[in-house]
C-alpha cells in the first residue's frame, strides 16, 4: 500500500497594516519574512493603501494613519502554525501587544484560509470584521476580484456595499 505523506496545500489571504515607524519598510519586511518561510508561497501582493485608523467607537483621523494591503498565499502550515509564523514576523518588527484596537508596527492577520469557518479561542476564521473593512476588500479585490469571503459573499460587492454606505 502506497501512502501519501504529502502535506496539503491551502491557499490563504494575509492583511498587512502598519501605521508607526517606517510602514514602507516594515509592510515590505514583512511581505518578505512570509516570502522567506517554511511552507509559504506569495502568489499575490496587493498594492499597499493610506488608510485612517480604526477604533472600536469608528475611524480616529487624529492617529496616524496605517499603509495596508492583503497578501494571497498557498501554504502548507495549518491555520493556528501560520497564526504563530504571523505573530513572530509581528515580534520581528517591533509589534507589542498592549491596548487592543492600538497602534502598531505591524499587523498581520489571517482574513481567510481556504473557505474553513471554524472559532477557537485565538483564530477566528473567517476573520470575524473583514466584511466591514474596506482596508481589507479593497487590496483583495485589487488581487483577486472573484474571491469570496465564506459566510458573507463576494468580496467585490461587500467593497461596493460599504463604499456606497459611506
Amino acid at each position: 500500500m502506497n501512502v501519501s505523506h504529502r502535506r496539503v496545500e491551502a491557499d490563504a489571504v494575509v492583511a498587512v497594516g502598519s501605521n508607526l515607524g517606517d510602514r514602507a519598510a516594515i509592510f515590505a519586511a514583512a511581505v518578505r519574512a512570509l516570502a522567506e518561510a517554511d511552507g509559504v508561497e506569495l502568489t499575490a501582493i496587493s498594492t499597499p493603501i493610506e488608510t485612517v485608523a480604526v477604533r472600536p467607537e469608528g475611524e480616529d483621523p487624529e492617529a496616524p494613519a496605517y499603509l495596508n494591503g492583503v497578501v494571497l498565499i498557498r501554504t502548507t502550515l495549518a491555520p493556528h502554525a501560520l497564526l504563530r509564523l504571523l505573530n513572530d514576523i509581528e515580534r520581528e518588527n517591533g509589534r507589542v501587544r498592549g491596548e487592543r484596537w492600538g497602534d502598531r508596527t505591524l499587523d498581520l492577520d489571517i482574513v481567510d484560509y481556504a473557505g474553513m469557518q471554524s472559532s477557537s479561542e485565538d483564530l477566528t476564521l473567517p476573520h470575524p470584521r473583514a466584511h466591514e473593512r474596506t482596508f481589507v476588500l479593497r487590496p483583495w479585490a485589487e488581487v483577486a476580484p472573484e474571491a469570496e469571503l465564506p459566510g458573507h459573499g463576494r468580496v467585490v460587492d461587500l467593497l461596493a456595499a460599504l463604499e456606497a454606505g459611506r
